[in-house]
């Protein structure tokens, strides 16, 4: 047995789950178990459901009053009240019984004592007034819930007043999640040397219980043939379904495949999707088995694509509709023609557009599926879009809280995080770190509510409103104050390089920011001053895409310093070297100040909640935060 997996093919998404679902054709079928109505919130009738009994059972009454013959208050009106006697009439609350010869019901509030214990009335009865027929809301015999149903609250209630009290419901999946990988540590269990954290199977193992199966996890399977086989032949044997997690590309220890084929039939191995290509479709037992990739981006979409939709048919649920929205893409796409590319986006209303703004691209990019609104899916054949295309983005949000959602494109701070979270309910704030003048760009193209900067400008050695002046001459801006900071030489703790100052970046290993983040910028103005070209800094061509980024590069001995705020380095327990002060604004066509979710976004700044936890963190001034400038250029 080879140790290496060659591809079997590429095939287009369609095609592999065409191919895979012929498979299971002939082995697919939902059973059905007996449940008490009580307990099937959420479970999926496995056949109609027809009324034991009427409801309500008997005519009865819908108002508290009193019953009558409707025939002996004829003649009752303002100008003629009617009395009647003790035996014209019997008095009833809501839902009573009325038995002949009573046919009708007057409300208690349409009712006046009388002298000799009577009632006075002053308008006639209509026959069946106020009465609610037998059968009226349900009728014996009559189907209350279709077959395929996923039954609600609502329908609970119903099915016991139609003396319904144990029905039929499609059984839910048993579904086996098997991580793989000699390196995989259980979380909380120590970290040995090249260890990685197991927590794609407990994602899956969610999905499959929000999908309607009952997941059974599994301890993480070495990568040992006869081990991954043996495994993947017992559950085949015991579950309705099987998830195995890592070992499907075709590396030396990559034996998922070989297994599967010894096993039963692989139906494709290799999808023409990214992240997601190397995903196995196989039948085992006559049970669907799927080999989900390991990176973890890669498995959230083969769930979703492959998973999902068998997991759905062996429940009985119906296909779901992933909302499809159309929106600006914020940024240019390139993409491989073999591939149908799934590119993580942050949604936001601006204006009267939807605008989508790229996040990170990489499989192994878990954090990308937090942040994302939805995906945008680029088809194979295309080489990529333009910023400005209107592309489709499949929603993973609600799409109703996108008008509430302040749209922040440019510099990265720690602080963003902290806003977001402290936002008012109703309002939400959504960031994608693209560097400063990024930022100011996307804004000018209508792309973003704000834009947080901070841009020194060689000329007046200021920074912010002398960029912001320039670059949006002629029109109305302001300018939202945020927090005065310290950037700095970030270093390992006690400085083991001696790094006193820029020009000692010359003799380190260096990480930088992105082109166009200000942070970069304050670095190339400070070397130009110096006289140092960036060409005598080892690692200047390196790009993170936040301070955080930069100070876990060097916290963890990747680079031996680089240029970053003061909190960044604090939050990783490391050393700062002054290169300077600066202020982080917010850029704001001053249009959109009126915006309900800005000025929550504004009221947020202004907060004592977030001047506390600036206060912990440490490293910011606040002197001005929330203030609102308005600025003509």
């Amino acid at each position: 047995m080879s140790n290496r997996t060659l591809y079997l093919s590429n095939i287009p998404v369609e095609e592999a789950l065409q191919r895979f679902q012929a498979a299971l054709r002939p082995h697919i079928q939902a059973k059905a178990e007996q449940i008490e109505v009580i307990h099937a919130l959420d479970r999926v009738t496995g056949e109609a459901v027809y009324a034991r009994c009427n409801s309500p059972m008997y005519n009865s009454a819908a108002m508290d009053g009193i019953a009558v013959i409707s025939t002996r208050t004829r003649g009752a009106g303002e100008s003629t009240p009617l009395t009647l006697g003790t035996g014209d009439y019997t008095a009833v609350d809501t839902g009573d019984p009325i038995r002949p010869p009573y046919d009708a019901v007057i409300m208690a509030e349409d009712l006046q004592e009388a002298a000799d214990n009577g009632v006075i009335i002053r308008a006639a009865a209509a026959p069946w007034q106020h009465v609610r027929p037998v059968g009226e809301d349900i009728v014996q015999g009559e189907m209350i819930l279709p077959s395929g149903h996923t039954i609600r609250p609502m329908d609970i209630g119903v099915l016991l007043s139609g003396g319904i009290t144990e029905l039929s419901v499609r059984t839910r999946p048993k579904v086996a999640i098997i991580p793989t990988g000699t390196e995989m540590v259980e979380p909380g269990a120590d970290m040995p040397d090249g260890g990685i954290i197991e927590s794609n199977s407990r994602m899956i193992e969610a999905l499959v219980r929000h999908g309607g199966g009952e997941p059974t996890r599994f301890a993480p399977v070495p990568d040992e043939y006869e081990r991954i086989k043996s495994t993947l032949q017992e559950c085949a044997r015991q579950f309705n379904m099987v998830l195995i997690i890592a070992g499907t590309s075709a590396g030396r220890e990559d034996y998922t495949v070989h297994a599967l084929r010894d096993l039963g039939e692989v139906a494709v191995h290799g999808v023409a999707m990214k992240p997601g290509k190397p995903t196995i479709l196989a039948v085992v037992d006559g049970k669907p088995v799927i080999g989900v990739p390991g990176y973890p981006v890669s498995a959230y979409l083969a769930y979703e694509t492959f998973a999902m939709p068998v997991l759905r048919s062996l429940s009985g649920f119906a296909a779901e509709d992933t909302p499809l929205v159309q929106a600006t893409l914020a940024r240019k796409l390139v993409s491989s023609l073999k591939h149908r590319e799934y590119v993580r986006v942050k949604v936001g209303k601006v204006g009267e557009r939807l605008i989508a703004s790229p996040l990170a691209r990489g499989a192994g990019a878990a954090m990308s599926l937090v942040r994302a609104d939805g995906f945008c899916v680029i088809d194979r054949n295309s080489e990529g879009m333009n910023a400005g295309s209107t592309v489709d983005v499949l929603l993973s949000r609600d799409s109703h809280s996108l008008e509430h959602t302040v749209v922040s494109i440019g510099s990265h701070d720690l602080i963003l995080d902290l806003l977001a979270d402290l936002m008012p309910p109703g309002a939400s704030l959504s960031s994608t770190h693209v560097g400063s003048m990024g930022g100011l760009l996307a804004l000018k193209n209508g792309e973003a509510h704000i834009a947080p900067f901070h841009l020194l400008d060689e000329e007046t050695g200021t920074y912010n409103i002398p960029i912001l002046k320039n670059l949006f001459a002629g029109r109305k801006m302001a300018l939202i104050k945020g927090v005065g900071r310290v950037q700095g030489i970030m270093v390992r703790p006690g400085n083991p390089l001696g790094i006193k100052g820029i020009a000692d970046l010359t003799r380190c290993n260096y990480i930088n920011r992105q082109r166009g983040a200000g942070t970069r910028l304050l670095l190339d103005y400070k070397l130009k001053k110096r006289g140092i070209a960036p060409s005598e800094i080892t690692g200047y061509e390196r790009e993170a895409a936040t301070h955080m980024a930069v100070a876990a590069a060097v916290r963890d001995g990747g680079a031996d310093a680089g240029l970053g705020i003061r909190a960044a380095a604090m939050a990783m327990g490391l050393d700062v070297i002054p290169v300077g002060e600066e202020d982080y604004d917010f850029a704001i066509p001053a249009e959109f100040l009126e915006l309900a979710h800005v000025q929550a976004f504004v009221e947020t700044l202004k907060s004592a909640a977030f001047q506390e936890k600036l206060e912990k963190l440490g490293g910011y001034t606040t002197e001005q935060c929330g203030e609102v400038m308005l600025i003509d250029c």
